[in-house]
């Protein structure tokens, strides 16, 4: 910014000279008024020496200082910090349906799992006061889609109490598959005895029998299960379940078809114990199911970024 102080103002011209000897030449030789015009033009564009030939503005100005760190502009947020997720696809898969009780039929069929034959599906637990297991999943995973939708993924569901029951747990493997999904959690809240607490994360084990093959998805299941674990326990102050884990949050199994029939990296997360009075009190509050479902998003987010 250029700055003028009161020792610093520009000179002034000596026009009241020139204007006195333009009328005295103009009176005598009204062709000298020309050639003098000519001369003074000249002067003023730099082209003579002397006074005329500085012009204030540049005598007198400084060279701009450079911006501040406060003048400077702010850079665009660029696609990846707006939108982490652009391009990857998460499946989202709620524990049991609502609706499984009115179908039992349905569910109690059997179904190939890779390592034997298994139910396809059951109703889920509840809270002694009656609050389902599939009810608690289904809020839980709409706040997680509404959070990972933000970041810019891609959510898809196995279900989203769209359908009368299921789908069998075959099906919830295969809709993860077909979607070529970067990552799939499966939503559930144990139903252990009263008095064991906590969460924790299942991981697929290593299952190389019939239609399963676990063998690509163990490693990247449990990167994806321990930044879940990570991010849940951060979020929700949640401890890790004191009765299965051995307090790592973590347990590794080989006899759930969800797991089993995988393609993709996938994990189950039991967000708490339901039959317990101080875990039901956690499951069955609002703002506790949102910060469930946020630190469940953020160790998505964290696996997914790398």
């Amino acid at each position: 910014m250029s700055y003028l102080g009161p020792d610093l103002d520009p000179p002034q011209p000596r026009r009241g000279r020139r204007r006195a000897l333009t009328v005295a030449t103009a009176a005598l030789v009204p062709g000298a008024l020309l050639g003098w015009l000519v001369y003074a033009t000249v002067g003023d564009d730099g082209g003579g020496s002397g006074e005329a030939a500085v012009r204030p503005s540049q005598a007198n100005t400084r060279p701009a200082a450079p911006p501040t760190d406060d003048e400077k502009p702010s850079p665009s947020p660029s696609a990846s910090d707006s939108a982490p997720l652009a391009g990857k696809v998460v499946v989202v898969d709620p524990g049991h349906n609502p609706g499984n009780f009115r179908h039992t039929a349905e569910i109690n069929r059997q179904v190939d799992i890779g390592t034997n034959r298994k139910e396809c599906d059951t109703t889920g637990t509840s809270t002694n006061a009656g609050y389902r297991e599939a009810e608690f999943t289904l809020d839980v995973a709409r706040r997680m889609r509404a959070l990972l939708e933000k970041q810019g993924a891609t959510v898809e569901f196995t279900q989203d109490g769209d359908r009368p029951w299921g789908p069998c747990v075959d099906e919830r493997a295969r809709i993860g598959n077909k979607a070529h999904a970067d990552a799939v959690v499966s939503i559930h809240a144990d139903g252990a005895g009263a008095g064991q607490r906590g969460f924790h994360v299942i991981l697929p084990g290593k299952v190389a029998e019939g239609d399963a093959n676990t063998g690509p998805i163990v490693a990247p299941s449990r990167a994806l299960g321990e930044r879940v674990a990570g991010a849940f326990v951060r979020v929700t102050g949640s401890a890790a379940s004191d009765y299965v884990g051995d307090g790592t949050g973590l347990v590794t199994r080989q006899d759930l078809g969800g797991l089993n029939l995988s393609t993709v990296p996938k994990v189950f997360i039991e967000c708490g114990n339901m039959r317990d009075s101080k875990d039901a009190a956690l499951l069955t509050s609002g703002a506790w199911r949102q910060k469930a479902a946020q630190g469940i998003s953020e160790g998505i987010v964290s696996f997914l970024r790398g």
